[in-house]
């Protein structure tokens, strides 16, 4: 197994490290300081697990796993902060380790990350030629009455030569492009290797699926243009149209109902 530590305090890192070379099934161990030096990471060294801190600077762990890529490596969040329901954040955050933690309670985590890994190798073998859709995987969560976990901010980006910072409020419609989506924002249009279900389930209830190929962010929502056989087209305020099938328009027009039913608030910027 091959495991990323991300985490911003070399204490905690050290730590782990230490904890983790005693595993004899773990055979490479990296470090990374913050989300963006996680990402940047990832290419080469290829890990089957992160053991992902909550809290960094700028950055949030949260933010760093809405923005890997797909197919992802399995997450364990890691924390310190024990009033968030540290639930599960999409089906690859299969636990949490709560500092200070012990060996026994890391290897629990080990123990269930290395039977999550043994599930995709025999799906992988039964069914060599469909990808393996974790998002599929059933999570059990923490008692629901606890506060949420904080929303994402922003999504990182790897590119040439840096790491690009999305914020989450300037996406104002996402489509599919192969193996990528695009995010369409104002300052370009940006591509994560990504699926569009798993990206508007980590982006939360801001975000509408309208179309097989196409999401949007509600706010961003001037009007509803309907067009033949029940189809449509969202007209966003930047100007920008978004197809709406008529298999989620429905949807999308309850959900611009509830949007228009909140307390007003600052659109986004245009």
């Amino acid at each position: 197994m091959r495991v990323l530590i991300v985490d911003d305090e070399r204490p905690a890192r050290d730590k782990m490290r230490r904890l983790l070379e005693q595993e004899a099934d773990i055979t490479a161990i990296d470090e990374a300081r913050d989300g963006v030096d996680a990402l940047e990471r990832l290419p080469a060294f290829a890990p089957d697990l992160l053991l992902l801190d909550i809290q960094m600077p700028e950055i949030t762990g949260l933010d760093v796993a809405a923005s890997l890529p797909s197919p992802a490596p399995l997450v364990v969040f890691v924390t310190a902060y024990d009033e968030y329901a540290i639930r599960a954040f999409d089906a690859n955050a299969i636990d949490y380790l709560l500092k200070p933690y012990d060996q026994q309670r890391l290897q629990r985590a080990l123990q269930r990350v290395r039977e999550r890994l043994a599930q995709q190798r025999a799906a992988a073998l039964t069914v060599p030629s469909m990808p393996l859709n974790l998002n599929e995987e059933t999570i059990t969560a923490p008692p629901a009455a606890q506060p949420a976990l904080p929303a994402i901010r922003q999504l990182l980006i790897p590119e040439r030569g840096g790491t690009r910072i999305v914020r989450v409020e300037q996406i104002q419609w996402i489509e599919t492009a192969d193996n990528y989506v695009v995010l369409h924002t104002d300052d370009g249009q940006p591509l994560m290797r990504q699926t569009l279900a798993g990206l508007v389930d980590k982006l939360g209830p801001r975000f509408q699926r309208c179309h097989r190929r196409a999401a949007v962010q509600l706010d961003w929502v001037a009007s509803v243009q309907h067009l033949d056989k029940g189809d449509g087209e969202l007209v966003l305020r930047s100007g920008a149209r978004v197809p709406c099938s008529r298999q989620y328009r429905a949807e999308v027009m309850d959900r611009l109902q509830a949007t228009a039913s909140r307390a007003p608030e600052q659109p986004p910027p245009c």
